[in-house]
């Protein structure tokens, strides 16, 4: 498989690439998110979607003809959109509301070389067990929630937080491998 430029930071996502054995240099997008207001009337799909087309297309601007992968990861509930806390109340508050819930982790994906571009989302329903204010300190008390979206990292101490899902795994580690080599093999077949 051709290298691919991550337009993203995100040790995670460096991760889940090395593990699955996609070639990859890290360039991190400097392109500014969509702000909370812009996000109020728009579904979660686009929301992830905007903001992945939006990391791609910045760094594909300044290395043409490359393969870009830009990604972004928001956690839905209730039409209410969290994406990273800005705080530990913050953090909190988003935990408390997930307790003994079911919400959804939605990714954007897009891949661009400049000339084209292939866009999807995933979507993963998260069940959160009933947590007590106290296990929700311990959980903060930890450090881990301060660059995740919704507050939890699944593959680390969150793990105890998910009593269940449905769908894929990855995609609430931050970004849907299988679904990524899926699009990576049609985008570059398509462009041959």
């Amino acid at each position: 498989m051709q290298p691919i430029l991550l337009a993203s930071g995100s040790p995670r996502r460096r991760e889940l690439l090395t593990q699955a054995g996609i070639p990859f240099t890290v360039v991190p997008s400097s392109a500014e998110e969509l702000r909370p207001e812009e996000e109020a009337h728009m579904h979660p799909e686009e929301v992830v979607l905007e903001n992945a087309r939006r990391k791609a297309l910045a760094v594909s601007g300044s290395r043409p003809g490359e393969i870009v992968l830009g990604a972004d990861t928001v956690v839905h509930f209730r039409g209410r959109i969290m994406g990273k806390p800005v705080s530990r109340d913050d953090a909190k508050e988003m935990l408390t509301v997930l307790s003994g819930q079911t919400h959804q982790v939605v990714t954007g994906i897009c891949i661009t070389d400049g000339k084209k571009t292939l866009s999807e989302s995933v979507r993963t329903d998260v069940v959160f067990r009933a947590l007590s204010p106290e296990q929700i300190d311990r959980y903060l008390d930890t450090g881990e929630y301060a660059d995740k979206a919704g507050a939890y990292g699944i593959q680390g101490r969150g793990c105890i937080l998910v009593e269940k899902l449905t769908g894929d795994y990855f995609n609430v580690v931050g970004l849907p491998v299988c679904r990524v080599y899926e699009m990576l093999e049609r985008f570059t077949e398509e462009s041959r």
